[in-house]
């Protein structure tokens, strides 16, 4: 039996060593924000039931971070309305190396195929607008561009990925 391209493993405590140097990376730094803040939030979210964290690796090796949530524990998110199991997945390339070479849009790709095939209704990402590289890897994984809403995070591109 082929071994998948991409494996989702659960992110752990032991993880965080590598969340903290990833959320340094000034590629990641650039769309994600503050280090500390966002370390602070990304760690804490291990005890959140409703966020499921993963790091995400090929061949082995450790290169990537996706989040997976239910946006309905999170009303006040700025992501509208959207139907029951719907979720929601936020992501990075950690590793400098492995930017611009086909694995964003291929790793989001592997992973909703998943949540679809497992029941969700819909999966939803909220991109910065001037993110062109991450929008270009969330269409050529399937989604589609939807609206501009404003979020607690300021402006977002909302897009949609349906079964």
């Amino acid at each position: 039996m082929a071994q998948p391209a991409y494996v989702f493993r659960p992110m752990s405590e032991a993880d965080l060593p590598l969340m903290k140097r990833w959320l340094a990376e000034p590629h990641v730094k650039q769309w994600w924000g503050d280090t500390n803040e966002q370390f602070e939030i990304v760690s804490g979210d291990l005890e959140v039931e409703a966020m499921d964290q993963f790091i995400v690796a090929k061949d082995d090796r450790p290169f990537g971070y996706l989040q997976c949530y239910n946006p309905e524990v999170w009303p006040d998110n700025g992501l509208g309305v959207h139907p029951k199991d719907t979720r929601g997945i936020d992501q990075f390339i950690g590793e400098p190396d492995m930017v611009d070479r086909g694995h964003g849009s291929a790793f989001i790709r592997s992973f909703i195929d998943r949540l679809l095939d497992g029941g969700a209704a819909r999966v939803i990402t909220d991109p910065d607008p001037a993110n062109a590289r991450a929008i270009r890897a969330y269409e050529k994984a399937g989604f589609r561009r939807d609206r501009l809403l404003e979020t607690p995070d300021g402006t977002a591109l909302l897009m949609v990925c349906n079964p």
